[in-house]
């Protein structure tokens, strides 16, 4: 038997990762660079997410956590509450041990290519920014900076994913002792 400290801290740490997933599709779907020529309605600048295979993978598995993390909430709620199982048979520990692992690795192979491209592409950009491309020096501050805060924003969403790997590595550990104590 498990105690009700460590079970309610498996579900708060259960709804930190399910909020953190969360936070981070959105600051994902919603992260998009324009610019256009005023008057002339000449896109300089248009990259969203989805131009980005990393940063697809990256809501990818942010979805795939936050669904893991809404079918395990009202299991893990249940048992916080009552100190046993739903349902008793062995499926639910052995899903708890092997989909805790298999998500939290998962969560860290996405964190590890948001962060990874996002940061090597806005250094790579540094270098080579809109220098030398015959706009003005203002057009170019302003493309500079839309490009910036593109690559900032993707580091974000993946740090805060990395929140969610943190609590899902954490309730794995402890989902391993819960499943050591019960074979």
């Amino acid at each position: 038997m498990v105690s009700q400290g460590v079970t309610s801290s498996m579900l708060v740490l259960r709804i930190i990762a399910l909020a953190a997933s969360v936070v981070t599709i959105a600051l994902m779907v919603t992260n998009n660079a324009k610019y256009y020529i005023p008057f002339f309605d000449i896109a300089l600048l248009d990259v969203k997410f989805q131009d980005f295979m990393a940063f697809r993978y990256v809501v990818a598995v942010a979805a795939i956590s936050a669904a893991y993390g809404i079918i395990q909430l009202p299991f893990a709620l249940y048992y916080a509450v009552k100190q046993k199982r739903l349902v008793r048979n062995a499926f639910f520990p052995n899903f708890d041990f092997y989909g805790d692992k298999v998500i939290s690795l998962l969560l860290a192979t996405a964190i590890g290519a948001g962060i990874g491209v996002a940061y090597e592409a806005k250094k790579s950009f540094e270098t080579s920014n809109f220098s030398g491309s015959g706009l003005d020096r203002r057009t170019i501050d302003i493309l500079n900076s839309k490009v910036f805060k593109f690559y900032d924003r993707a580091i974000i969403a993946s740090s805060v994913l990395a929140l969610a790997c943190l609590c899902m590595a954490i309730v794995s550990v402890l989902s391993s002792i819960n499943y050591s104590r019960r074979r």
